[in-house]
């Protein structure tokens, strides 16, 4: 029993320290380039020492890719979590309370509101996508009544969708819950699911139309 209280306090603080780099290096990634920060800046920054860096990282890049490796891992789990624990998925009885994409993002926050705003993981966002796309390919059969819509072509048109509004949230500094994202979505998905979207052209169009004349 000794033992296993000591180890689990060990455990603990091993996942305290890493917290707080990771915690550290993410702020510092807000303020200057990656290649700017030090082991020094790190341990600092996480009140840590060098010993305790090292005990758990080679260097900087390994904690970085540790960071992403959590963020995608818990990424997909939040994407598969409303037909996990089922073998039938109907998107019709579909609940906003299943959808958990939008609690994965505002749980790594300031993951997400670094690659959006600084852009220091070029190419990320794409990666997100990418990986939508493969979850809807490979989990799930689509019903497409339309013979002639390639499967493949409609993933990306909905891995980009729900990184778009996932993009737009960020951007407006995440003011709404997840809640309320998770019931957007999901309205957005019963309505182009439940009827043909008519588009109708503004009266207004033809003035907006001459104010974008160069």
């Amino acid at each position: 029993m000794t033992s296993q209280i000591a180890e689990d306090s060990a455990d603990r603080r091993v996942r305290k320290s890493k917290k707080a780099l990771k915690e550290t290096l993410l702020t510092l990634m807000r303020e200057r380039e990656f290649k700017r920060i030090s082991i020094t800046d790190l341990v600092h920054g996480a009140d840590l020492n060098r010993g305790t860096f090292y005990k758990h990282y080679r260097d900087k890049e390994e904690l970085l890719a540790e960071i992403v490796d959590d963020t995608m891992t818990d990424l997909v789990s939040s994407y598969r979590e409303p037909y996990l624990h089922t073998d039938s998925f109907v998107l019709q009885e579909l609940t906003s309370s299943a959808i958990k994409i939008f609690e994965h993002v505002h749980r790594h926050a300031a993951f997400y509101t670094l690659i959006v705003k600084s852009q220091a993981l070029p190419g990320f966002p794409d990666r997100i996508c990418s990986v939508f796309k493969q979850l809807s390919l490979s989990d799930l059969e689509s019903s497409i009544s339309n013979p002639q819509v390639d499967r493949e072509l409609y993933a990306s048109y909905q891995a980009y969708a729900i990184w778009g509004m996932i993009l737009a949230w960020i951007e407006g500094g995440l003011v709404h819950s997840p809640d309320y994202m998770a019931t957007q979505l999901l309205a957005v998905i019963r309505n182009r699911s439940s009827r043909q979207e008519v588009i109708y052209r503004s009266s207004s169009q033809d003035k907006k139309s001459d104010s974008l004349q160069p």
